[in-house]
């Protein structure tokens, strides 16, 4: 892995030798528990900027991140209409 810019080489050395001690399952765990921390705090931004619509509307827009506006429409009918 490359070292950050803003990430001394120390640090570094010290956050490496913590990804080599971890088991595959530790790495996997670590994994999913960051991907559902980014989906929070996306979740937040999108709450935020559309106070007005509802909890399902907020996913759909979370998903529409990572899946292309053509399947959005075909299994949800649902499009981004910021990203059309």
């Amino acid at each position: 892995m490359l070292r950050p810019a803003d990430t001394s080489p120390e640090a570094w050395a010290i956050m490496e030798e913590g990804l080599r001690r971890m088991t595959p399952a530790q790495r996997i765990a670590r994994a999913v528990d960051l991907t559902i921390l980014t989906h929070q705090l996306a979740l937040a931004t999108i709450r935020r900027e559309h106070p007005g619509e509802t909890d399902r509307e907020h996913r759909l827009r979370l998903a529409a991140r990572t899946i292309d506006a053509e399947t959005m429409k075909r299994a949800f009918g649902w499009v981004d209409d910021e990203h059309k």
